[in-house]
Formats: C-alpha cells, structure tokens, sequence
C-alpha cells in the first residue's frame, strides 16, 4: 500500500482555499469578506499580546458577581475549567459555600492584598517545629500560618511537580489554595525563575485549561490560540491560513466525523490492509508460523523452514502423496469458520480498495488543481490586456474557490461512506434494508456531486483568454451555473448525512457556503487605572519571557479537577525570542 505517499500529500488540503486565490481577488472582495466575518465570526484568536486580556474578562465577570479577588476568581476559574456559565450554575443550585470548598477558596475570604504575616511576636512552626519571629511567617486565607521557609520549600516542590496552578496549603486536610501573591513573593527571593515558571503556569492556564480555547495546530507553530465563542463541532481557520477541526484538532475534515476521520487515518497508516492481504492470500506454517503463498496447483506445500503442511486446512504433513491425496492426511470435512473468515476478509479488503482509491483520486486532483491559480491569473491578465468588453472575472474566482470547497467535500465523503455503510461503527443501527436503501440514497447525491465537480474543473481549464467574446460569455455562464449548482449539491449532501443518516450518533461541522469560518483577532488589552499606572506581574510575561524547560512533570494538565480529561497539544523544547510563544504552554515545565 501506498499510505504513506497519499497521506503526506494530505498536508495540502490543510491550509485555506483562499491562499490559491491570493492575486486574483480584487481589495473590494476582500474587504467585504473581512467585514461580513467581523460581524459573523463565533471564533477568536488569541495572540500573546492579547492573552492576558481575554483571561482578565473572564476574571472580572466572577469577581464582579461575587466580590472576590482576583486570585481567588482565577482559583474558581482553574477549578471549573474557565467556565464561567457551570461556575455561576453551581452557584445557583448549591450555593456559594459548596462552591468555595469544592475549589479551595475559603468560605470567608479576606480582603488583605500582600504578604500576611502572624499576629504574634513568635510562632511555633508546625511543619519544622521551630519557633520563628512572627515577621517570618505568612498566614493563608484559610488561617494556617506556617514560617516562611517552610512555604516557600513547599511552594518549590509544588512547581517542580507542575502543581503551580493549584498549590494547596501544607496544614494536614487543608483543602485551600495558598495566595499566588504569597507565592510569588517568597519564591521569587530564593528562585526568580521558578517565580516566573510559576506566573507562566497561572498565566496559560487560560489555554491549558480551558476547553473553549486550544492552541491552532498548525505546523510550524504560529503561536496562536482560538477561542469558540459557542459550543458544538466546527471548523476553524486561524490568522496564519491552518484550517483545522476544533474538537479533535486534525484537519479540517467534514464531512467526517472526528471519529470516523481518526479511524481513517489509522488505518491508512498501520498497514491493516496489508495483513488482510496476507490472511486472504497465504497460509501460516504450523511449525514457525511464517506466513507462506502458495506458488503452484498442488496442495501439499513446504515452508523455507523444512515443514510440510497441507493448503486446504493449514495442517502439518508429511511429504508422501499422490496427485489426489497426502499420506495419512485427510481434511474433506468442511469447516464452515474457516472459509467465512478467509471470504470475509477478502470482501473487506476490495470494499476498502474501492473508497481508498477514490478518496486517493479526489485528493490527486485537489493538489493538481492547486496547480490552477497561476494558470487562471495568467489567463485573467491576457484577458484583460486584450482590446475586450468584458472586464469583470469575478466569476472565474468564484468558480475557482467553488472548485476547490466542493473537491474537499467530494474528498472527505468517502472515508465517510467507508464508516456509514460498513459494519464497524454502525453494525446494529441499521438493518441490512436500511443500510442499503440509505447507501443508494448517499450514493446518489454523491456521484451528482462528482460529475459537477469534473464539469466545473474542465471548464475553468478551458483557454478563454483566446476564446471571441461571444464564447468567452458562454464559458461564463456555464461557470456561474455550476457554481450555484455544486454549492447546492453540497448543501444538499450535508442535509442528508445531519438529517437522514447520522442523526444524532455523530457530529459533523455544519457546511459553509462561504467556506471555513475564518477566526478574527480577540480585541482588548490590559486595563490600566485611571493614572494609567495599572500594573499586574503576569503582564511582564508577556513582553519578557524566560528559558523554557523540556521536562513536564506528571500529573501537569492531564485532567481538570473534577475528572474531565483534556486534550492539548504537547510543548515543545525551547522558546525563540525573549518574548513568550504561546505555541509552547507552560504546561510542559
């Protein structure tokens, strides 16, 4: 199998279908498409410039509603995910002192901002059992007050663990979360870099942890993040052109499900296929147990090992035999197992053939077509030089971009056929009358699609720049015609699979006739007070970054507090710059 040549090739189905129109689109067009997203947009990018803002509007909207600071607004935060609407709804149904305890915050929460220390002149610390001057200790919110080497030894621990977004306090059964403030303060006297560790762990936790924004996937890193502004499954295009499935971050791939995309691609690439091959086709030796293909009529045949065994039922053997039979061996009986599981996987093997290689088609024609903007500008160009009339080719455009949003549809529907129809994921949804009936009715509206498609391709190769006006205009019409006619084939086919077959089992980006929605930079930036003097530490961070470490320490953002997993995107060695990428999470210390 060719898996691994076809699957590289995938990479340029990846970045937008608008980068192959770059130069033949006029400023009008543009503009107009920047404003009619600016307005429609439900995705936003989120930059390094632009982090600290987004996480500080979700900041204030808990610290407005409960009249909290702001570490212990972000502690509720950390717990809940950045989930601002399950945070206020577990404050609705069980209330504000659930709420707190379930997160860490103290039920009473003080308002001192700094370094707390205890009231009297000397303490004896629980955890060294040394009595310290109490200007040497600090107390937390929940009353426990500890010397101040002691904090900070647990604090250092903690971070090395990967543990600094939630550091909970030393006193046994305590279930707080010490004051970032505190922690800072103390750890940045005896280690600054782990102070500043410790910031990046707080200030990416918006990221991290947050299920409504991951980092854009593509390769190399950009460095951006997205933020959905709405649940479901969608689609999304970052600033830096990536096009990519916001629930399992993989290529953008409807109308695939997540699933049925993740099972395609694994079994492009294990070489399944190949073993089906070796189970239809050869027999293993019951001696070494080496595959063996048989290479002539008789059914006596020997392995490279030295071992006789019989074809039709696998058994070992001697070498005696006649043209009819093997000495002292007889296998007439039939065994019904066997045969059906040799058939078996000889149909499978075809039936992943036949959509492979038309999935395989599709996307070699994707990447030839690609080949097409040059083409077509050149065209445009001659077109407008010569002494014509026509001088409006927005429809080639359209045409173009109509081509390419309709070959990746046509593209994806086939590993989409392979799972619907087949009996790996749908096996007792359907009867085998439904299956067949629902196959028809898909393949249908599949093979419409298809020959629209090919029509559409073929005309816009076509040489209008030589055509006389009157056949230039008739080339133009067939365009804008099967423009509108493949926008509606594929309305049409995403209809079917939402409505008529997926239902609810499995969910699908919905289909955009204007293609994949491309995110707009989150606006906003720190807020200053009215001096203009506003100044929080986690805003250095994002000017002014340190050394990244590789190692990341287990138990570091591989599940929220509550049991949910989540899924992002491994850190990477190193940072370039002195600024912070937010392609590289702080997770990954």
């Amino acid at each position: 199998m060719e898996d691994d040549d076809y699957l590289s090739g995938v990479d340029a189905c990846y970045y937008s279908d608008r980068d192959t129109l770059d130069g033949i689109e006029s400023d009008e067009d543009d503009v107009n498409r920047v404003a009619a997203h600016r307005h429609s947009s439900s995705t936003k990018i989120i930059t390094r410039e632009s982090l600290l803002a987004a996480q500080r509007e979700d900041l204030r909207k808990v610290m407005d509603v409960l009249s909290l600071r702001e570490h212990h607004a972000r502690t509720l935060l950390i717990h809940y995910r950045w989930d601002v609407e399950t945070l206020l709804a577990v404050l609705v149904e069980e209330g504000q002192a659930k709420l707190f305890a379930d997160a860490g915050v103290p039920v009473t929460v003080g308002s001192s901002v700094g370094l707390p220390t205890c009231v009297a002149s000397s303490i004896m610390c629980d955890i060294c059992m040394e009595e310290v001057p109490g200007e040497r200790t600090s107390r937390m919110d929940c009353g426990h007050c500890f010397c101040n080497d002691c904090w900070t030894e647990h604090f250092i621990v903690k971070i090395n663990e990967g543990q600094s977004k939630r550091i909970r306090c030393m006193a046994h059964k305590c279930n707080a979360i010490c004051d970032e403030a505190i922690v800072r303060n103390l750890v940045s006297q005896k280690h600054p870099d782990l102070a500043e560790k410790f910031d990046r762990f707080l200030l990416e936790s918006y990221i991290e942890d947050n299920k409504m924004v991951k980092w854009c996937p593509s390769a190399p890193h950009c460095g951006n993040a997205i933020r959905a502004e709405e649940n479901g499954c969608h689609e999304v295009e970052c600033s830096c052109g990536f096009q990519f499935c916001f629930s399992c971050l993989s290529e953008a791939h409807s109308p695939c499900s997540c699933v049925m995309w993740q099972l395609w691609t694994k079994k492009c690439r294990d070489e399944s296929e190949t073993v089906n091959w070796i189970t239809v086709h050869t027999k293993p030796c019951p001696k070494c147990h080496k595959p063996v293909e048989k290479n002539g009529g008789c059914n006596l045949v020997s392995c490279i090992c030295g071992q006789a065994f019989c074809w039709l039922c696998g058994g070992a053997t001697g070498r005696d035999h006649t043209w009819s039979s093997i000495a002292g061996h007889s296998c007439g009986r039939y065994k019904e197992d066997v045969e059906k599981k040799a058939e078996r996987a000889k149909r499978d093997l075809y039936r992943y053939m036949h959509y492979h290689s038309r999935y395989k088609a599709h996307l070699d024609s994707f990447k030839l077509e690609n080949k097409l903007r040059e083409t077509v500008q050149q065209k445009v160009s001659a077109s407008e030089e010569k002494d014509s009339n026509v001088r409006d080719f927005a429809w080639v455009t359209n045409g173009l971009y109509r081509l390419f949003r309709s070959r990746r549809v046509l593209l994806y529907s086939y590993p989409f056929a392979f799972y619907m129809f087949g009996e790996e994921l749908f096996k007792d949804k359907m009867t085998k009358e439904e299956r067949e009936l629902k196959q028809q009715l898909f393949e249908d509206q599949q093979q419409q699609l298809e020959s629209n498609v090919e029509r559409l391709s073929k005309v816009l190769e076509e040489p209008f720049d030589e055509f006389e006006k009157d056949k230039m205009m008739d080339i133009r019409m067939q365009v804008l015609n099967l423009t509108v006619v493949t926008d509606s084939l594929c309305q049409k086919m995403y209809d079917c699979i939402e409505n008529d077959l997926l239902g609810s089992t499995h969910d699908i980006a919905p289909y955009r006739s204007k293609g994949i929605e491309r995110a707009l930079e989150l606006s906003g930036s720190f807020s200053s007070n009215a001096n203009g003097t506003d100044y929080h530490p986690l805003l250095d961070l994002v000017k002014v970054g340190g050394p990244a470490e590789p190692d990341r320490p287990s138990g570091s953002g591989s599940s929220d507090n509550i049991g949910r997993p989540t899924r992002k995107r491994p850190r990477k060695d190193g940072t370039s710059g002195g600024l912070i990428d937010l392609n590289v999470p702080a997770g990954g210390y």
